[in-house]
């Protein structure tokens, strides 16, 4: 289908479930492009769980997120609404506030799943600002050493412009792979490969159920336990959201909104002396080296071969044609 269709689709799936046009055009966006950029755990994968939400008031598909600004900080309550549209307020605001202050912050609470954080920055890139965005999300991973759940697979992406290139876009998750990676897996059947994630007990093992039910394994071993903990604070203790340990499933419809935070920073590149000239010369001397590539060319290449069409899984469209819209 082309990508006007799809978005159209899961728009009228949520607006069914309460969810206003404005938030359900704003999710459409969002999981379209990260179906189209090979992100499939963000993207139709996740339509189910999130109308299931909207429908039983988990989430608040109506919610209208506000924003306070002081000085170059701007809280946003999401008021237990999508992410989406309070990221969207965000990045209008960041680029408001990031030419007058040389940095800008924005702190969201009370918000949810906000899917691929790449996409988010990417937008700020293109409006000429270097960007890091940290989220933290339900308790998946446990501390290192430890065997129980208390950090979330905790994101982080990084956002910086080019002149004449699309903008360099990292984005990785703390768990060796993202939790909706094992999530995609289980609804599609497949196995997941070893060392992903750890089950109940603590075993390594490839049945993606028995993951959702365990825990996931952080990327880089005790390196990446300790920057969980980091995105953690920063995007939990600074904004004022729930902790991992206190936020509700993304997947499930009952139980109290997640009310998980996320926290995005803006540069001002422009305040930077040749910072363009110097961005390129760095990637240059990298992709000088035989065997290397920028992070991204990836999802670069799939918008490219997509051409503004939609592969959906037929799985996952037997699953969306049960659903009233």
């Amino acid at each position: 289908m082309t990508r006007t269709e799809a978005e159209a689709l899961i728009a009228r799936i949520l607006e069914a479930r309460g969810t206003s046009a404005r938030n359900a055009q704003s999710v459409a966006r969002a999981l379209v492009a990260a179906e189209i950029d090979g992100q499939a755990g963000h993207g139709f994968s996740r339509v189910v769980s999130y109308a299931a939400q909207a429908g039983s008031g988990k989430v608040t598909g109506a919610a209208c997120p506000v924003a306070l600004r002081s000085g170059a900080r701007v809280d946003i309550d999401a008021r237990n609404g999508f992410a989406y549209p309070a990221i969207d307020l965000a990045i209008s605001e960041l680029t408001e506030m990031a030419p007058e202050h040389g940095i800008a912050m924005a702190a969201i609470r009370r918000s949810h799943h906000c899917g691929q954080l790449g996409a988010h920055v990417e937008r700020l890139a293109e409006a000429g600002f270097a960007a890091l965005m940290v989220a933290n999300t339900p308790k998946a991973m446990a501390p290192w050493g430890g065997s129980s759940a208390l950090f979330g697979t905790n994101p982080i992406a990084f956002a910086a412009p080019r002149a004449d290139e699309p903008p360099l876009v990292i984005d990785l998750s703390l768990s060796k792979v993202a939790r909706g990676k094992v999530m995609a897996a289980s609804k599609s059947g497949q196995p997941i490969p070893e060392g992903w994630a750890l089950d109940a007990e603590g075993r390594p093992t490839t049945d993606p159920r028995a993951a959702l039910g365990g825990t996931m394994v952080p990327a880089g071993d005790a390196k990446g336990a300790a920057l969980a903990l980091v995105v953690e604070i920063l995007a939990a203790t600074l904004t004022g959201a729930n902790r991992s340990d206190e936020a509700s499933s993304f997947f499930e419809a009952e139980g109290a909104p997640p009310g998980v935070g996320q926290t995005i920073l803006a540069f001002d590149v422009a305040r930077a002396p040749g910072f363009g000239e110097r961005l390129e010369g760095l990637l240059d001397a990298m992709l000088a080296q035989e065997g290397t590539r920028l992070p991204g060319e990836r999802r670069l290449r799939g918008r490219s071969d997509s051409a503004g069409r939609v592969r959906v899984p037929g799985h996952l469209m037997e699953e969306l044609s049960t659903l009233p819209s």
